[in-house]
């Protein structure tokens, strides 16, 4: 690192707003540490105000050879926002604003100094709700949720940080500010907006984002329960999830970590119990009764014991304001604790909480737990005087204990806390060398110097993989290519890069992509052979099964034990391998998530041959970068994905439809509007035009469909709201329907065989692009689907001409419109995609890193 002058940091100073750097020694201490055990000195501390600041700084880091740190509020527990190796930390505690807030489209555009409570707190106050609530988030921001992919207690029901960013802006290692992503869902390009969420500050530096909301629950219950045991409050647990509930949290402590938070804050917690669980149920009114009545029932039958029901929000708050001050309570009592925040399969939470209370007997460390009981998220806390030395590397030793045990059950090292300098050391335990490697890659793809956060998430000795030797000598290979396995599928693919030969990959049935390229000389890889159900844990929902395995078939089997994958294909033979590489969502994601919130987990082939696992079969793990993003959506352009972990969720107890006759665009979208704003279970908001419909509705030139699933009362309240909403607007003839669902219509529309087209929105764009452009598909003479959650328009088939005419404007509101598929007809040389990301660049330079020949499943996609 260059030797800087006072000269130098002037320079800099005047480049910045007032008081824009710190570099007295004094101030700089603050800055040295976080809420873990690292510490690192910086060289200054810098306080951007704008994106255009932090390029600014980027690029004088840069040119001076100056490490970059960016740092949010110092809440992390791994050393993420540590200087370890010195440098210019980057804090954004002055990028503080909520930059747009859209209620209509459910979604937000805020800095990364925004904390993470003030946001929940101003989107709560207008009916909408942001559920990722880290323990720090009275503090935590935005930019530090980020980096780590935070979690929190209700992740178990409705995901992490990562499943609701939608778009990035960042600046790049060059001092580029680019964008990832964006307002609309589905931008054909990599998910780097994925790979970039939980990276830990070490890819690119981000400055926005964009992030979805849903409607807050109506209401919510809360309930505390006693056991005489940790493993009896797990298995209590197991057994509520087996019973087809699906709590908005479930949260344990045990009697140690009981009692010193009571000592700490009276909250009024049991301290005479072995274990305390946490249990919130939430949805409309009516339906947390019946939702309560059955918690309390089967935690009764499980042993539980003093069950406390919170009958005001003051009483729920102090609950939690209990379960969130763990960390502080600890601090009172301990100079110090160390967090090992891994995360094991659920039904293996009490073996592990055995196995970590061997290992601290062992080490005679004194333990307390605070775990997510639902995705089976441990936070064992070990106390310790930092002023020993001895019980210092007592302290590590047990850490790396607690690690392997994690990983030995097919865990992961990090639920939530990250990899940072403390965890390190541990990813050998998780990663081979080649998935390190292939780590590595992306590192140097987004920041060739190592400038940003150097020292954090992969360990020293990670080098890159040596670059394929392609030539041209080997014999080509003869279709089609049938690999049983991952072994022959990467023999077949290094042989292919040996010989320049270009491979197509298709799944058992499912139709082939069209490819821009010339296809001949090429050879044909399909997955028929890679079929079958690897590992199925009901009880841990989930399951790994073979890339090559129809949708279908998978679903049947999943239906008859009262689960399902939340995937839904057009096409009976679908596989899922065929899902992944193109990334088609129903609008059922409004309810579930996409198709990149249901995969936990990949087994994938590079184009150079090497055989990749990423992910766990665990809701959280932020482990290292999230490589399986990458391969979602990729259309195959970056490796053959040959197995697949998915979660699991019980089949919705009731799912009804309300179906409306509409007469014009113009109603149809007022409708879609009205309806979507009150929508909370519902699982389709959609307008179609030439779609079919029950015998018993009279012809109209669009059916507005309205679907809800989940809790019977819920389902009931929703359609109850809806009916109402629909009469105000003097609509007549609604059919309530248990037989027909939004997605049987979209389904329906796209399984015809010809031409697939899509357009992508900001769903607050949507209905205006549509009254200026609905022109396009000839009124309602061409079928079509408007999902209104999700701001997209599906169109079936779709001409070339029309997805033209529709582009030009869909790219002028920051969208897109593309021919997602095409039955082979018309000009061959239509740019099916007409969109060029602000990642083009980056895409280019990964699957040249990757497929050096270019080799596999060239012009499929923008690479």
């Amino acid at each position: 690192m260059t030797t800087l002058t006072k000269a130098d940091w002037g320079t800099l100073e005047a480049e910045l707003p007032e008081d824009g750097l710190v570099t007295d020694p004094i101030e700089l201490i603050t800055y040295e540490v976080d809420g873990g055990l690292d510490r690192g000195v910086p060289q200054a501390v810098a306080f951007p105000r704008s994106p255009d600041d932090v390029v600014g700084l980027v690029r004088w880091a840069a040119e001076h050879g100056m490490p970059l740190v960016a740092r949010g509020a110092g809440t992390g527990l791994s050393g993420g926002a540590v200087p370890s190796q010195g440098g210019l930390v980057l804090s954004f505690s002055r990028m503080k604003e909520v930059l747009e807030l859209d209620e209509k489209g459910r979604s937000v555009v805020a800095q990364p100094g925004v904390v993470n409570l003030t946001l929940d707190e101003m989107v709560k106050r207008r009916g909408l709700y942001y559920p990722p609530d880290p323990a720090s988030g009275r503090s935590a921001t935005l930019g530090g949720n980020l980096a780590e992919n935070a979690g929190g207690p209700h992740c178990f029901k409705y995901g992490v940080t990562t499943n609701y960013v939608t778009g990035l802006q960042v600046v790049t290692a060059n001092g580029e500010l680019m964008r990832t992503g964006g307002r609309a869902l589905d931008y054909p390009e990599y998910d780097f907006t994925g790979l970039l969420v939980g990276s830990e500050g070490t890819l690119a530096i981000v400055t926005e984002a964009s992030l979805r909301l849903m409607r807050n629950p109506q209401g919510v219950r809360t309930l505390m329960a006693s056991f005489d045991s940790v493993e009896a409050a797990g298995e209590a647990v197991s057994v509520l999830i087996a019973q087809g509930l699906v709590p908005a949290t479930m949260e344990m402590m045990d009697r140690n970590m009981v009692g010193i938070i009571e000592d700490y804050i009276h909250a009024g917690l049991p301290t005479e119990a072995a274990a305390m669980l946490i249990v919130e149920a939430d949805g409309y009114p009516e339906s947390l009764d019946p939702q309560m009545d059955e918690i309390t029932h089967i935690l009764g039958q499980q042993g539980a014991r003093d069950l406390r029901v919170a009958n005001t929000a003051a009483e729920r708050e102090q609950i939690w304001y209990g379960r969130k001050s763990a960390f502080g309570a600890i601090s009172r009592i301990s100079p110090a604790y160390y967090v090992a925040d891994g995360t094991v399969p659920r039904s293996k939470l009490a073996s592990a909480l055995a196995g970590v209370n061997q290992i601290c007997d062992r080490y005679d460390l004194r333990v307390g737990y605070v775990f997510h009981a639902g995705d089976g998220n441990l936070h064992p806390l070990l106390l310790f005087d930092p002023r020993d030395e001895e019980m210092v590397e007592r302290v590590h030793q047990a850490g790396q204990e607690i690690m392997e045990l994690c990983v030995a059950q097919d865990g992961s090292i990090s639920g939530e806390h990250g990899v940072g300098v403390s965890k390190r050391g541990y990813m050998p335990l998780m990663y081979s060398a080649d998935e390190l490697a292939a780590m590595r890659e992306i590192k140097e793809l987004f920041d060739p110097d190592n400038r940003l956060n150097p020292g954090k998430v992969l360990p020293p000795d990670a080098n890159s993989y040596a670059e394929a030797v392609v030539s041209f000598e080997s014999e080509p290979l003869a279709s089609p290519i049938l690999p049983e396995s991952d072994e022959e599928a990467a023999k077949a693919l290094r042989a292919a890069q040996a010989a320049g030969q270009q491979v197509y990959i298709r799944g058992g049935r499912d139709r082939v992509a069209s490819a821009t390229s010339d296809t001949s000389g090429a050879a044909w890889l399909s997955s028929e052979r890679l079929r079958g159900i690897v590992t199925y844990a009901p009880e841990d929902l989930y399951v790994t099964a073979r890339a090559g395995t129809p949708l279908a078939e998978l679903q049947e089997m999943l239906t008859a034990d009262g689960l399902w994958t939340p995937l839904i294909s057009p096409w009976a033979e679908s596989t899922l391998g065929g899902l992944l590489a193109t990334d088609l969502n129903s609008p059922q994601r409004m309810r579930y998530g996409a198709i990149r919130d249901q995969v936990l987990g990949v087994r994938v082939v590079l184009p150079d041959g090497r055989r990749l696992r990423y992910g766990r079969p665990v809701v959280k793990n932020v482990a290292g970068y999230d490589m399986v993003k990458l391969f979602i959506g990729a259309y195959g352009t970056l490796g053959l994905v040959t197995e697949v972990t998915l979660r699991l969720v019980p089949l919705p107890r009731a799912r009804r439809s309300l179906l409306a006759a509409v007469g014009d665009l113009g109603s149809g979208l007022a409708l879609g509007q009205a309806l979507l704003d009150l929508s909370f279970v519902a699982s389709a908001v959609l307008l179609c035009a030439g779609c079919s419909r029950p015998p018993e509705m009279a012809p109209s030139p669009y059916l507005f469909v309205l679907t809800a699933e989940g809790h019977p009362q819920d389902v009931a309240a929703e359609l109850d709201a809806a009916r109402a909403a629909l009469e105000v607007a003097g609509v007549d003839g609604v059919l309530e329907t248990e037989v027909l669902a939004g997605v049987d219509l979209w389904a329906e529309l796209l399984s015809g065989g010809g031409s697939y087209g899509r357009v992508g929105l900001s769903p607050k764009d949507l209905s205006a692009y549509l009254q200026a452009n609905g022109s396009v598909l000839n009124g309602d003479s061409t079928p079509h689907v408007v999902d209104f959650a999700s701001g997209l328009i599906h169109v079936a088939p779709a001409e070339t001409g029309q997805v033209l005419a529709l582009r030009e404007p869909a790219l002028a509101l920051g969208g897109y419109a593309v021919l997602a598929s095409s039955n082979g007809e018309g000009d061959s040389h239509f740019d099916r995609w007409g969109y060029a990301p602000e990642t083009l660049s980056l895409m280019r330079r990964l699957k040249e890193r990757w497929d050096p020949a270019n080799c596999l499943n060239p012009g499929v996609f923008l690479v």
